[in-house]
């Protein structure tokens, strides 16, 4: 059994998600906006590549049924319905309703894990559904690659971090697990900060720029450990949660 990690979107070759269970991370912000958005009722959330994409795609749905949302460089994309920020997915908006995002590194890294057995999009907000998720793969024989989405296809802290907790934690009490150099970086990573994780985000250059940019509230939105306990599952090119309705 073995855990890998990689950083940035469609910088790991295919054969780093053929057949195996695959967490994406961009938890500034995402993992969170999308864990969000589907634990208030969003009927799905589907990643797009670029914003004219988005605006096409929406008009295959009914308007009401139907959100435009992303980010780039951190700012709401004009004329989108909703940003890229986890306190903007609240129920009275969301429920119901189909999600087209697209975001600067969360959406690519999302689609870009070819052959994967099964996409978990991960972070702290749904920390212990996921971990939950991913101990079973793992105990089933399964191997997991753990996918970074960081900043511009670059390594971030904060992704870093919170993937050293699923690391540290899915192996907990279990033997024979092999690990690459970057999950045991990961591992140290969050042994420094353990529970601290608004002090990880305030350490990281992407957490500083979102502070300086107005959206100092995501930095403990997103750091809020399993305030929304999903677990949800990119197929068939979009994001459902995990549950009765959606049996695997």
């Amino acid at each position: 059994m073995r855990i890998d990690v990689v950083f940035g979107a469609g910088t790991a070759p295919a054969s780093e998600f053929a057949g195996r269970v695959v967490a994406v991370i961009d938890v500034l912000r995402a993992s969170s906006s999308i864990a969000a958005a589907l634990a208030n009722g969003a009927r799905a959330v589907v990643p797009i590549e670029s914003s004219d994409e988005a605006v096409m795609r929406a008009k295959q749905f009914e308007r009401a049924d139907v959100l435009l949302a992303g980010e780039r460089k951190t700012k709401p994309i004009p004329g989108f319905d909703l940003g890229n920020s986890p306190r903007e997915f609240k129920r009275e908006i969301v429920e119901g309703k189909t999600v087209l995002m697209t975001t600067t590194n969360g959406t690519p890294a999302i689609m870009n894990t070819p052959g994967a057995r099964d996409v978990v999009i991960a972070s702290y907000v749904n920390y212990t559904a996921v971990l939950t998720m991913l101990r079973a793969a793992l105990r089933g024989g399964a191997d997991i690659t753990i996918v970074c989405a960081g900043r511009d296809r670059q390594f971030a802290i904060e992704d870093a971090g919170c993937a050293g907790r699923f690391v540290y934690h899915v192996t907990k009490r279990m033997g024979d697990v092999d690990l690459n150099d970057a999950a045991q970086a990961c591992a140290l990573i969050d042994r420094k900060y353990g529970d601290q994780v608004v002090k990880l985000f305030e350490a990281s250059e992407h957490g500083r720029l979102l502070r300086d940019s107005g959206f100092a509230g995501d930095l403990d939105e997103c750091a809020a450990i399993d305030s929304y306990p999903v677990i949800p599952l990119y197929q068939e090119r979009q994001i459902t949660k995990l549950g009765p309705e959606r049996e695997r």
